[in-house]
């Protein structure tokens, strides 16, 4: 695999039964870039989010991932040791313990980071001490770089649903990942919660240095963040290559865009 390469996914086939839900699907991630797929309802997208997550197993094909232990085969690997190889995921519908407060959700995300055993745990060892401290100290980085100071000690059910979505994202930040899956991080947010979510996933690449695959329908929040776009259709590839490439794609605009006044609004949207 290319040294430059985070991820890269090579002849992807899913089948459900007499459903083939992905097909020949390859794409590689690089580092430090925020990669997007996108599609309309039923091309494959979240299937292959589920892949990646180890979710689902495909029916042919592999994903190797550079890990921090080197190059391995992702698709050898069980679900629970995705997040402690350096993958983490927000979801569609938000996942979180709702009466936790936040510290307390982002917290649970850094269980994969904890070496401590059981024992020690409940003895509250020096070693236990010092892992719990270094928890919460990543935590409050979190929350500082997410500016959730004001909703620290709040009770998850009682939030808006932006800031439930912010939170989600914060706590997948808490493993410390080389690579961060956003599904649909704008789904259910309005224009003004959208653009805080596109700076968020800026300064995420740019200053925490994570890369990011995102799913994702809403092509203003695409073309200001995405390096690189994947059209699926399907289960298949339509087209790839840079917002502005993919947008002008016939393929992509009969498919998926639909509609003239679909295509004017897409370039409008694009810098």
């Amino acid at each position: 695999m290319n040294p430059h390469v985070l991820l890269s996914a090579q002849s992807l086939s899913v089948r459900f039964g007499g459903v083939l839900a992905v097909n020949q699907v390859s794409f590689d991630v690089k580092q430090g870039e925020v990669f997007t797929l996108i599609g309309p309802n039923g091309a494959g997208k979240t299937t292959v989010f589920n892949l990646i997550s180890r979710i689902y197993t495909p029916t042919t094909g592999v994903i190797d991932f550079m890990s921090a232990e080197g190059e391995l085969r992702l698709t050898d690997q069980p679900p629970q040791n995705v997040a402690g190889l350096g993958i983490a995921r927000t979801f569609q519908n938000i996942e979180l313990f709702e009466h936790a407060t936040v510290l307390h959700n982002l917290l649970i995300g850094r269980h994969t980071q904890r070496k401590t055993n059981l024992w020690q745990d409940m003895l509250f060892t020096p070693t236990a001490r010092e892992a719990e401290l270094k928890a919460r100290e990543k935590a409050e980085q979190v929350i500082e770089f997410l500016d959730l100071q004001h909703h620290r000690d709040s009770l998850v059910a009682g939030l808006p649903y932006g800031v439930r979505k912010v939170v989600e994202m914060a706590r997948a930040l808490c493993t410390e990942p080389k690579l961060l899956l956003l599904d649909e991080p704008s789904s259910g947010l309005n224009v003004e919660e959208t653009d805080d979510m596109a700076f968020w996933i800026q300064d995420i690449k740019n200053e925490l240095g994570i890369t990011v695959l995102m799913v994702e329908h809403d092509m203003s929040l695409v073309s200001k963040v995405s390096d690189r776009v994947l059209a699926m259709n399907q289960g298949e590839v339509l087209a790839m290559g840079t917002p502005r490439e993919v947008q002008t794609d016939a393929g992509v605009i009969e498919a998926y865009l639909g509609s003239v006044d679909d295509v004017s609004s897409l370039r409008r949207a694009t810098p």
